[in-house]
């Protein structure tokens, strides 16, 4: 790499870390971080665990985001200050050349971590699976993306815990997971939508070419979130005999659980836990997401009402497809992001697929 180009990465790299700052806004962390500080030390934190524990979680984020700052704007201005050496030091272009490819990843990086810093992106995701139109054909659909979606928190080292799980035909009619780890749903959000499949059915004896839809439901885990309330009233919580893995208890006691939200007829079940009030108590988390991520549609349609935006919603709003056949390609048509190795896609290869989508949201 010729100086000047190594001078063109560095002037880059400075812009930016300079935009970084900008949008972390690194001035108003540190002032934040003083006022956490304070709180932590107060020796009446721990009369309320859930708040004190909140503030912990609050000031180890901040503390994160400055020192990642900190540490990228250290390491930059080591690499400027030793431009100057290279012309008398060959192995020492060779090792600044290193470390500038290096950088340029982490640079990547952190260009994700500006573009989570929305309210909940940190927090865990419940993620819904259900087959479309097209009975056998959409429930094998579902369960390939199942597949995909555990993969991807297997590579992530995320959490990937079942609730429900409703067997079909051959695939499932309906499934729910609980997805935990940094970021989660900051990462995944931009998965809701309708994913599209185009393949020879293996279902059809004359193997002709068949096209089935899956769609997948979105929302962050809320944990303790006042502004959700769910009165007793307004549910009606039904048992009934679990049809899954559990031991010698499965379908002999009522253990399963189905809560219907009346006022929204949104309904949730539970049944992957063995005892009827830990599924209770998991439905009832589940059902408190639904109703928030159904809060947060609410604002962003009257947002795009009062803007005069055109309303594309529903389970037609097709996001990606996954052709099989008669070529292989998986395209996102929201960004236009695509790829040939429907392999690798469905091991869980979808990273580039994500980060394209929050780019994307990013520049509007």
């Amino acid at each position: 790499m010729e100086k000047y180009e190594i001078n063109k990465y560095l002037a880059s790299f400075k812009e930016k870390v300079e935009d970084f700052y900008q949008s972390l806004n690194i001035a108003t962390l540190k002032e934040e971080l003083l006022e956490l500080d304070k709180e932590i030390n107060n020796p009446n934190l721990w009369d309320n665990p859930t708040k004190a524990q909140q503030i912990i979680n609050k000031s180890n984020q901040i503390k994160e985001n400055i020192n990642i700052y900190d540490e990228s704007k250290s390491q930059l201005d080591d690499m400027i200050s030793t431009v100057d050496l290279i012309d008398d030091d060959p192995q020492m272009a060779l090792l600044l050349e290193e470390e500038i490819l290096s950088f340029d990843k982490k640079m990547n990086e952190l260009e994700i971590r500006v573009t989570l810093s929305e309210p909940y992106d940190d927090n865990g995701v419940i993620m819904e699976f259900h087959p479309g139109a097209g009975g056998t054909e959409s429930m094998d659909w579902a369960s390939m993306l199942f597949r995909m979606y555990q993969r991807y928190c297997l590579k992530k080292g995320f959490k990937f815990n079942i609730l429900d799980y409703q067997p079909g035909e051959a695939g499932i009619k309906s499934a729910t997971v609980e997805i935990t780890g940094k970021y989660a749903y900051g990462l995944l959000k931009g998965e809701r939508g309708v994913h599209r499949l185009v393949r020879i059915s293996p279902f059809d004896s004359n193997k002709r070419r068949h096209t089935s839809f899956a769609s997948i439901d979105i929302a962050p885990v809320i944990e303790n979130n006042n502004d959700i309330e769910i009165k007793d009233e307004d549910i009606r919580i039904d048992t009934y005999c679990s049809s899954g893995a559990g031991g010698q208890g499965v379908n002999t006691t009522y253990s399963a659980v189905r809560v219907t939200h009346i006022p929204t007829n949104i309904v949730v079940t539970c049944q992957n836990e063995r005892s009827q009030i830990k599924n209770k108590e998991i439905a009832l988390k589940v059902l408190k997401s639904k109703l928030f991520e159904r809060k947060i549609k609410e604002e962003e349609e009257n947002i795009k009402k009062l803007k005069g935006e055109q309303m594309d919603i529903g389970f037609g709003s097709q996001i990606r497809s996954y052709v099989f056949c008669p070529y292989t390609l998986v395209k996102d048509h929201r960004t236009n992001y695509e790829v040939s190795n429907i392999g690798a896609v469905m091991d869980g290869e979808i990273e580039d697929f994500i980060r394209a989508y929050l780019k994307m949201n990013a520049r509007k």
